[in-house]
């Protein structure tokens, strides 16, 4: 455990089956790795009153609301009120999202409908003043576009592309437009040259870390269901690519977390 305010995991997913057994052991587990705040995505609105249930458990837990790119195929006129009005009604709510495009998976026919679903959401966020959660993956120029046009449109949006991936050019044109940019077990992968050579591209300011677990464990877990206290790996390996004590990384995207989400910060 590091002599430090510790590390935040800026992105799970802890309503996940597989949590359903253990969900006590994996916060033991957490919390004894140092990982002192954590902010829970949200993938469909309908699954917020279990975000809801496992903050009341675990008071370290924050949350977003949102609709994720590939459940596009559900938004409806009424989606983006119904995110407004549960971000507004629990003040544990410190973004919205996860929201974005998503070009690799998705269906062609509705990319339109995750263009819409996102610019609503982007909205949402600025009319809020609330964090904006974005995945982006394979759609990185449009992304870059629809976010650009709502900042021109509607002013500021405090945003994090989550679970990072992109090119050391792709990166540039996000750092540039203001976003944070977080690192995911991904970065710890062998073939993941690009990745930590995007690493190199983001100012120490706009760094963030996170497992999006159950997805993507860190070497040497890879494979494995991933789980918030190796976000610690995560940060470490960060750390050894940015050529900084891992103390100094994780008081920095503490803050940065701290900053972005606006989380109540920690003595």
């Amino acid at each position: 455990m590091l002599d430090v305010a510790g590390w935040v995991d800026t992105h799970v997913h802890l309503n996940y089956p597989n949590f359903a057994e253990d969900l006590p052991e994996v916060a033991r587990r957490w919390r004894a790795a140092g990982i002192r705040q954590l902010v829970h995505s949200c993938v469909t609105p309908d699954e917020f009153p279990q975000l809801q249930a496992i903050a009341d458990q675990y008071p370290e837990v924050f949350l977003s609301v949102g609709l994720h790119p590939l459940e596009a195929g559900r938004w409806q006129p009424q989606t983006a009120p119904q995110i407004a009005q549960l971000a507004a009604a629990d003040p544990r709510v410190v973004a919205i999202g996860e929201t974005g495009l998503d070009f690799y998976k998705s269906d062609p026919a509705t990319i339109e409908l995750q263009k819409q679903a996102f610019r609503a959401q982007i909205a949402v966020a600025q009319q809020q003043d609330l964090a904006l959660i974005v995945h982006c993956r394979e759609a990185a120029e449009a992304t870059h576009q629809i976010l650009s046009q709502a900042i021109a449109e509607a002013g500021p949006v405090r945003a994090v592309m989550h679970c990072w991936s992109g090119s050391p050019a792709e990166t540039r044109e996000f750092v540039a437009l203001g976003c944070f940019i977080s690192f995911s077990g991904i970065i710890t992968f062998k073939n993941a040259q690009a990745v930590r050579d995007s690493a190199l591209e983001v100012p120490l300011t706009q760094l963030l870390v996170e497992t999006d677990c159950p997805f993507l464990a860190p070497t040497p877990f890879r494979g494995q269901r991933n789980e918030p206290a190796y976000v610690e790996k995560v940060g470490r390996t960060l750390a050894e690519v940015l050529r900084l004590p891992p103390e100094q990384l994780a008081a920095q995207t503490s803050h940065n977390a701290a900053q972005l989400f606006r989380l109540p910060v920690l003595a």
